[in-house]
This record gives structure tokens, sequence and C-alpha cells, in this order.
């Protein structure tokens, strides 16, 4: 935790109006100490100067935060094979073939992919086609949204995989995502991925994230710290399968890890209870539009809800709060129900498809439960969902409905299957469509302002609050007048940011 002051800035207003001339913020032992014009600072606790940063008249906002990230994945994400954007097996075999033939380096051996969809493809691909291109040599693709890998025979056995000619989902798949991240090797790989997907955060204004990463999470980032990592705010998961080993330590929401200045804490237990929209296994009410082609035509729950109240009802007298994955309809109101009948309070991942009655339900329910929603996945997700769900389009990000009811909204981006990036994120909270193209269900948009609120953690420019800081080239929400949503998401895509203080200590640009 640091001292330092910034000169001369405009403080970004999220809540009520504030005026436009500039500040001075003073940061003491980490946390916002004075903000006011012409601030007479002094020396710090050891009576040196404190360090300025001139702000020449720049705009302020709170630090932002990824309110769901899987850090290892979106790190080594950028080293991986791109099988993102293809729109057949045959397109994704060609990419595996031509990387075989130039050669990969990967020091466990295993040639790993990442960002497929198979939503729209016109078939599922099979592990006997991949077997044909690949040989011998181990092969992993990773769906873009995590919830299968299609893995030839030497991947399958290598990782104790299932005897199939099919890609593996869900409960199968989960187990032997993590065993591919145990090999040797891997470890290394993954730390360097994670430093450099820090300092990538620090550049665009992030100083924290909620790392839901499979495995201890928590244990990893206590190694970092002592590693030298980069800074950063973590709060980390836990799954059910390590539950055990986190209640026997004692550790409760919001306790710090130790040994990592108390910026890492402990987070909320993460129940995953239906799978995704492009693999098919999202919990729905009705039937998906093509789910005559469909094992589960309407999806299903991953546990029955007796066994989900019974991990919620445990994490609550552990003290830890609860993340519970749900993108399909039923699946919402399963965790409604299961937060209903435990109190514990948490969030609800994703809210992908939600029934208006479960809205006024959510709102209704007297612990606080938020809406932890990634908006960009709407930009990957709008062609699939107008295939899969073509007659509850509307029920999709239901972003300005959630607000409407007065259930508080987190942003994140579910990295890798998003990219980590608050900017884009925001953006597609605020205009549902591409860069140039219309909004998709423009009813759920909502403002800059609320944008930018749902990506701060609480935070503002006050007294009090962490010294926690990103300095912007220029203001994300200016005057609103007469612009579209268009120009609005446009003007924060491309905000630059020229510096991000984390702590009081200035970790990018100045």
């Amino acid at each position: 935790m640091s001292d330092l002051v910034l000169r001369d800035v405009r403080v970004v207003a999220l809540d009520d109006e504030t005026s436009d001339e500039p500040v001075d913020v003073l940061v003491r032992a980490g946390r916002i100490a004075a903000v006011g014009p012409g601030l007479e600072v002094g020396g710090d606790g050891d009576g040196e100067l404190v360090p300025e940063v001139a702000g020449e008249g720049r705009y302020v906002i709170p630090g932002l935060w990824d309110k769901h990230v899987h850090m290892a994945q979106w790190g080594l994400s950028q080293t991986r094979l791109d099988t993102g954007g293809t729109a057949s097996a045959g397109e994704v075999l060609a990419r595996v073939q031509d990387r075989l033939a130039w050669g990969f380096d990967n020091p466990t051996g295993v040639l790993v992919g990442w960002g497929h969809r198979t939503g729209r493809w016109d078939r599922q691909p099979t592990v006997a086609e991949l077997d044909a291109v690949t040989g011998a040599v181990p092969v992993a693709l990773i769906s873009g949204d995590c919830h299968h890998g299609w893995l030839n025979t030497a991947a399958l056995r290598m990782l104790g995989g299932p005897e199939t000619d099919k890609v593996v989902a869900e409960a199968e798949w989960f187990p032997l995502y993590d065993r591919l991240e145990r090999l040797p090797g891997a470890g290394e790989e993954s730390e360097f991925a994670v430093a450099r997907a820090v300092q990538d955060a620090h550049t665009q204004g992030v100083v924290g994230i909620v790392d839901l990463e499979f495995g201890r999470p928590w244990e990893q980032w206590r190694h970092r710290s002592a590693e030298g990592m980069p800074p950063l705010r973590v709060r980390t998961g836990v799954y059910p399968e390590g539950l055990d080993t986190v209640v026997a330590a004692g550790l409760r929401t919001g306790d710090p890890i130790g040994a990592t200045d108390g910026l890492v804490t402990m987070g909320p237990l993460k129940v995953i209870t239906d799978g995704s929209l492009n693999t098919r296994t999202a919990w729905c009410c009705q039937p998906y539009a093509d789910g005559h082609l469909l094992e589960l035509p309407s999806g299903a729950a991953n546990l029955p809800a007796d066994e989900l109240q019974s991990l919620l009802t445990r994490a609550r007298g552990a003290g830890l709060e609860t993340a519970l994955h749900a993108i399909g309809d039923a699946a919402v109101s399963a965790v409604l129900d299961a937060f209903a009948a435990t109190g514990v309070s948490g969030s609800v991942e994703h809210a992908q498809l939600v029934d208006p009655a479960d809205v006024l339900r959510w709102a209704a329910l007297p612990q606080r439960v938020v809406a932890s929603v990634q908006p960009a996945h709407l930009l990957d997700d709008r062609s699939v969902t107008e295939q899969c769900w073509p007659d509850r389009t509307d029920r999709t990000f239901m972003l300005r409905s959630f607000l409407d009811a007065g259930i508080e909204l987190a942003l994140g981006s579910d990295a890798p299957v998003a990219p980590l990036d608050p900017w884009l994120a925001m953006a597609a909270a605020v205009h549902r469509g591409p860069e140039g193209g219309e909004s998709w269900h423009p009813e759920q948009e909502i403002g800059p302002r609320d944008a930018l609120a749902a990506a701060v953690d609480g935070q503002r420019v006050r007294v009090g609050d962490r010294g926690d800081l990103a300095l912007l080239d220029s203001d994300p929400l200016g005057e609103a007048g007469d612009l579209t949503s268009a120009e609005r998401a446009r003007r924060l895509r491309y905000t630059v940011v020229s510096a991000t203080v984390l702590a009081g200590t200035l970790v990018h640009g100045g």
C-alpha cells in the first residue's frame, strides 16, 4: 500500500452530477484520503515526498474490475491454436493440419486449440476425423464457450478420458480440462501467460478480477505474489470438489490469502448448474428449436435441486458466498429457488435467458444476489440464439430489466470466452450489436453511466474508498446529447487509459 497524489484531474460522475473543475486526489496507505483542489500533501509516513502524477486535466474513474475470469485459461488462450470463426469441422481440421506441418512448441507435448463454436455447424465433429489428421500427436481443441473438448484418441488416453467418438462435454469434460493444466510443463507455461495477462489488464485500467479458475487458485495467487507477479486484486473461487479444503482452512469469503499483501482474498463457491448455449446443454423451460436432434431437447441440470441446496447451505455455514452458473431459464429459476431456500448471498453467473417473472422474484430476495453478466457474449451468441431460441430472443441478456427491478449488476468477460476487456463489455451493454451494426433488442440497452458503474466494484473517487484509479484521456460518458447508442458505445470502446493506480501504486503509464 502506497501514497500517491494525482494533480489536476476531472472526476467522472457515476452518480449525481459533479463539477467538471480539476481536483487533486490524494491516496494514503492505499486509500483515498482527500479529494479537492490544490491539496497540501506534505510527506509520507517516512517523511519522504509523496509521488505525484500530473493529470493535466485528464479524467479519473475508480479502477475497473472483471467479475468473471478464468485467468490461466485467458492467458493461455493468447498462445493456443486459434480455432475461432470456423464454420465447420473441416475448417478446424485444416488449421490443425497446418499447425502440425509447421510444428508447434508446447512443453506438454499437446497441441491445444481454442475458440471453435459448433452451435451453427451442420454436424458435430468426431474423434475419428481428428485422428486422421493428427496421428499419435495428442490434440485437445477447446470450444469457445469452454464447455466441451474435441480430443483425439492420443489426448483422450493421456488425460484419462472416456472411449468415445464424440466431443467430451460438461461433467465429463471439466476434469480433463483440469488434467490438461497439470501435465508436466503446463505450470511454467501458464504462469508466464498469467503474468502477461495481468500486465495487459493494467493497460485497460483493470485493478481486480474474480478468478473462477479450476483447481486451487487461492494457492496459485499466493505463489504468484511470492514470485513477484505484477500486482492485482483477486477474489478466488472454489468449486465443490475443493470445498472441503477451504472449509478445513477456515477461509471465508473476503478473508485475505496470506502473503499477498491483502490483494488476494477468498471469493465464492462456484457451482456450474447447467451447460451452455453453443453446446446445447443450457437447461431451458422449453426445448431448443432443433431439440429433436438432441439427446436432451431442453438441456438439463447438472445436479439435482436437493444437492444444490445442500451445497449452498454448507457454504453459508462456512461463511462463503456462492456464484451459480445458470444460462438457461430453467437453470436461473432453479438457482433462484436455491437462493430463496438457503438465504445465502452471492451471484447468478451469466443469467443469459431469464423468464420475466423470475426477474421480479429475484428482485424480491431479501439477501444480496448480483446479476453477474458478460455482455460481450451477446455479440457471439446472437446468431445461435436466433437459431436455437428464436421464440425467446427478447429474454436474453436482460440488463435493462435487471436494473429497472433493482437488481445489482456486475459486468465481466468469462475470459477466455470473451476478451478480458471491460471497455468491450461496457460497449456491448450500451449498444447490443457490432460496431456499425444494429442493436439487438435495444429495449435491453443500458446507459454508459450504468455500464461504468457496474464495472468498478462499487467504488467511487471519494474519501475512504480504495486507492485504485484509472486516468483517462477523455470522458467516457461526455455529454449524451442526441448520440445514438452506437456512438455512445464507440466512445466507451475506444477510451484510452493513460495510467492505472492500484492501492496507491502506479502500475501502468503516468
